[in-house]
């Protein structure tokens, strides 16, 4: 008998994510790459002085993003937001009630407090002594999910051990709060081994897998494989909602050709979204410019 507990919005999110097709936004750039995010839609440094008004910027920046009428739940599957955002309002809402009530797209959260110091080739998360209480609050905002990264720089196949062993751990710990989380852990595309570690990462994960109980689900999200269809038994598997790719610097045109070699595979792109997008665009050719990249986007995920 199953022990997780989901609310009736949890499960009617479960449902869309298993069931319609779309991609996954990922909004969630946090504290060192806000600057990098900013910049790319024309915000330099100097038109901020401090954190406070970095956040408040890039909070304009993802509102004008959600609340516009190109980013709905028809395309768009869910999104990923930092902390941060979770605790702003989006037009008088609080921001994951907004996504959900409003535009119908599922909230999830990133909930990794940053890498650790490269070892064994690898960055794990740094520890997250305050998890239960940021679950806590993410369960009371009805977020359905979460997500966490780690980095994979070469084939070491004890640190990609150690990698896959804390994502599934700290999932565990996301699971029992009835939340579903994306273990993310990224293969650098830059990597000369990229091949060799993309092979020691898919025996961790279906080992790690197979030792979920039926009822323990979980969404993995995994650089473009360098041969497609590389994580076909992941996409197939019983204990998996979704498998998503990020796009890891690969253009948005580069990494939507990806995504469409890949079977069952979705988009969650984070730059690759919001690429061409400009604070100086007027409304119309903002619209115009999101429209065609979350098109663009939706198109390679349903391939």
């Amino acid at each position: 008998m199953s022990e997780i507990k989901r609310s009736a919005e949890q499960n009617a999110m479960l449902t869309k994510v298993n069931s319609q097709s779309g991609f996954i936004a990922a909004l969630d750039q946090s504290g060192g790459s806000t600057p990098k995010a900013l910049k790319l839609y024309g915000v330099e440094e100097n038109e901020y002085s401090n954190d406070e008004q970095m956040f408040d910027m890039v909070h304009q920046m993802r509102t004008r993003i959600i609340t516009n009428s190109a980013f709905t739940g028809e395309r768009v599957l869910g999104a990923i937001l930092f902390e941060n955002t979770l605790d702003r309002s989006i037009e008088g809402m609080p921001s994951a009630q907004y996504l959900w009530q409003e535009k119908n797209v599922v909230p999830f959260l990133k909930v990794d407090k940053g890498l650790a110091d490269e070892a064994q080739d690898v960055q794990v998360m740094k520890p997250m002594p305050e998890l239960d209480a940021l679950l806590d609050k993410a369960v009371a905002q009805n977020v359905f999910g979460t997500k966490m990264r780690s980095v994979i720089k070469m084939a070491n196949a004890d640190g990609i051990a150690a990698i896959v062993e804390q994502q599934f751990a700290v999932a565990k710990q996301i699971i029992a709060k009835g939340l579903v989380p994306i273990i993310e852990p990224e293969v650098d595309i830059n990597s000369p081994q990229k091949a060799e570690a993309e092979a020691l990462l898919r025996d961790e994960l279906i080992k790690h897998l197979n030792a979920l109980a039926d009822d323990e689900l979980v969404m993995l999200k995994l650089t473009l494989p360098s041969a497609a269809n590389f994580y076909a038994d992941c996409v197939a598997h019983k204990n998996v909602v979704k498998v998503v790719a990020l796009s890891g610097g690969y253009s948005r045109e580069e990494a939507n050709q990806k995504v469409s070699e890949n079977a069952g595979m979705i988009a969650s792109f984070s730059r690759a979204l919001t690429e061409g997008l400009s604070a100086k665009h007027s409304d119309e050719d903002f619209t115009k410019q999101l429209d065609q990249g979350i098109e663009s986007i939706y198109q390679a995920s349903i391939a």
